[in-house]
């Protein structure tokens, strides 16, 4: 009789020895396509949840909105799993395949770099778009203010607050696209991906490549008259909210989070419990 779901063990074997052999072992231009795409996918999420919650604390909490937020932030990663695509947090999975010798560290190191700009690439993409659709004005740039306000946040951590954030939401996310291989049907899939990724958005974690749409787009807005002038009356503080603040205050505590909290917490113990072990 066939069980409803592979096991861990059979799920650390498929990646070691075939998924993430194919995603090393992908032509460059294959890499930036679906790298584009991971970004773009994430960048839907982050606006989704941007626009749906941007008002929703004042009525129902802000517990509350955290967990919509959260909920439907999912669906970027639904699409880049089921649909295809290549997203670096989820790529920090290959580095089990590496432990395991099946993959290189200079096959590794290339498939985070690419897919990593093109992540980036890809969100600034939906950035454009989504500014020339001009729907941050919804609820009297009521979406706006709080684009702003959530990238402002972002460039304001200490570092350490980005980095164990960046360590605990990368957790979450290879753990979903790792139960996710674990599902034999689509609807598993879904499952599967949605709890870790709204558990991880809710409590307030840090992704970086939903990071490369969240702060870009409220430094496009922030630089809008009307908008500057409404961050003005709200007496909001944005002096951190440009390139340096997006790069160096966010983009590289959150990365090195990120591979920590995938590469490590996820990666190497599974590979140390269902493959290490295994092989004596």
């Amino acid at each position: 009789m066939q069980i409803d779901c592979k096991t861990p063990a059979n799920i650390a074997e498929q990646l070691s020895t075939s998924v993430c052999v194919q995603k090393v072992n992908a032509s460059l231009s294959k890499l930036v396509v679906l790298g584009f795409l991971a970004g773009a996918y994430i960048a839907f999420g982050a606006q989704l949840a941007t626009m749906v919650t941007h008002d929703m604390a004042a009525y129902l909490g802000v517990g509350f909105a955290k967990l919509i937020g959260g909920a439907v932030f999912s669906v970027g990663l639904m699409m880049v799993v089921i649909a295809g695509a290549e997203l670096f947090t989820g790529n920090n999975l290959i580095f089990l395949s590496t432990l395991d010798g099946n993959t290189t560290v200079g096959g590794l190191i290339r498939n985070w770099v690419v897919v990593y700009l093109s992540n980036l690439i890809g969100s600034l993409f939906i950035v454009l778009l989504m500014y020339w659709t001009q729907l941050w004005k919804t609820g009297n740039l009521g979406v706006a203010v709080a684009a702003v306000k959530i990238a402002n946040a972002k460039v304001n951590l200490p570092f350490m607050a980005a980095l164990t954030r960046g360590i605990l939401c990368n957790w979450l996310v290879c753990l979903a696209v790792w139960m996710s291989f674990s599902a034999r049907a689509v609807v598993g899939k879904i499952f599967a991906i949605f709890f870790p990724i709204m558990a991880f958005v809710a409590s307030g974690f840090e992704h970086s490549v939903a990071n490369m749409y969240f702060i870009p787009m409220g430094m496009v807005l922030s630089g809008t008259s009307e908008v500057a002038a409404r961050i003005a009356e709200l007496g909001i503080t944005t002096s951190n909210l440009n390139l340096y603040g997006f790069v160096v205050r966010n983009l590289l505590p959150v990365t090195l989070g990120n591979i920590i909290g995938g590469a490590f917490f996820v990666a190497t113990l599974y590979w140390f419990v269902y493959i290490k072990n295994e092989k004596g």
